[in-house]
């Protein structure tokens, strides 16, 4: 096990917790804005749905219900633009995390190979690559600064985590027909898909990206963020039925299986539109209220045209700047949690509740 873990990075979170105390001494509390952890309520008819299934006392299987794979292949054609897709391009996981994480081991990938992905990203692509043995590379332009004869895995991350960057349309298609060109897997992070702000994202399954094959493409999508779900694990993955029919024989045997109760209330997440606009109508809410108080703070706003986080700096250390902010009673994560570019950035997520946003914007003021 300490070889294993020897592998990895310090656990980042692990470093905020002295600024976390600080913040947490205001005399009104603290306002949490370092993690993107939904607080609103489970949506009644995904909680109904759950409460429903609860008498499930068999296994469930890791393909998932003939009814998930429905829901499923009918959300990717309709909201992702993948007019083709069928139960063979869908496979539900144990949330995106899990995913993220083990991917590169479920491949087969090692000692000699290359894992890569932005600059900026989300640390689980790093741990995963560390995990399996392969090397772990960052990119600004795939195209230009990868070595095709090494990569094995790409990952691409739009709408990104943590700066809300969006790629365009043509980005895409230019990065997939490269990709294919050299037989690189791509898989693609969607999971803030349905949280544009001032652009519209667009998936990899899209036909106007993949031409209407899936081929080296999966799409990977979660439930945590567009239903308030985080706490279900509910997420899955689309796209190249070769590359989901190889994970689902390993992933039967490793007994990776989403719980029974889980793929029912999927099932009535993603048949439903209504709650998904009202999140996003709270989101927008909070999101404009933070991004005004924050700029008048003295803070410069870049990107963030999605996802559910501001990407901001004061042009200084992030780690004078979550000092700063932690004297307020503010807590936002420091922008090098996801890599070096980040070091004069933090993210600031505004998944809080209204009342400590406003909170937040009455501190900032």
């Amino acid at each position: 096990m300490a070889a294993v873990s020897a592998r990895l990075p310090v656990f980042p979170w692990d470093k905020l917790e002295p600024y976390k105390a600080t913040a947490a001494a205001h005399p009104d509390g603290i306002v949490d804005l370092s993690v993107g952890t939904p607080v609103d309520p489970v949506p009644e008819l995904i909680q109904r749905a759950l409460i429903e299934a609860a008498d499930s006392p068999g296994y469930p299987t890791v393909w998932g219900t003939p009814a998930l794979r429905d829901a499923i292949t009918g959300w990717v054609r309709s909201r992702l633009g993948a007019s083709t897709a069928g139960h063979r391009n869908v496979l539900p996981v144990v949330g995106s995390k899990e995913l993220v994480a083990w991917l590169p081991t479920q491949l087969g990938l090692g000692a000699g190979d290359q894992v890569a992905y932005p600059r900026l990203a989300y640390p689980t692509y790093e741990v995963g690559a560390r995990l399996c043995g392969a090397e772990p590379v960052v990119y600004d332009d795939p195209t230009t600064e990868l070595d095709p004869a090494r990569v094995k895995l790409l990952w691409l991350n739009s709408p990104s985590n943590p700066t809300g960057e969006v790629l365009p349309k043509e980005e895409l298609v230019r990065i997939v027909a490269w990709a294919r060109e050299h037989g690189i897997l791509v898989f693609s992070d969607e999971c803030y898909l349905e949280l544009g702000w001032e652009a519209e994202p667009v998936s990899v399954l899209h036909d106007e990206v993949c031409g209407g094959s899936y081929e080296g493409i999966v799409a990977v999508h979660s439930l945590s963020k567009r239903s308030n779900l985080a706490g279900y694990r509910a997420a899955f993955i689309a796209g190249d039925a070769d590359v989901l029919g190889e994970l689902l024989q390993i992933r039967k045997h490793g007994g990776m299986m989403t719980a029974a109760p889980v793929q029912a209330a999927t099932v009535a997440a993603l048949g439903d539109d209504l709650h998904v606009e009202e999140q996003r109508v709270r989101y927008a809410a909070r999101r404009a209220a933070l991004r005004t108080a924050l700029e008048a703070h003295g803070f410069r706003v870049e990107h963030s045209e999605a996802s559910l986080y501001l990407w901001v700096t004061r042009d200084e250390p992030c780690w004078d700047t979550v000092a700063h902010l932690a004297e307020l009673g503010i807590l936002v994560a420091p922008g090098d949690f996801y890599g070096e570019a980040g070091a004069r950035f933090v993210r600031v997520a505004f998944t809080a509740t209204d009342e400590r946003v406003a909170a937040a914007v009455k501190r900032l003021a």
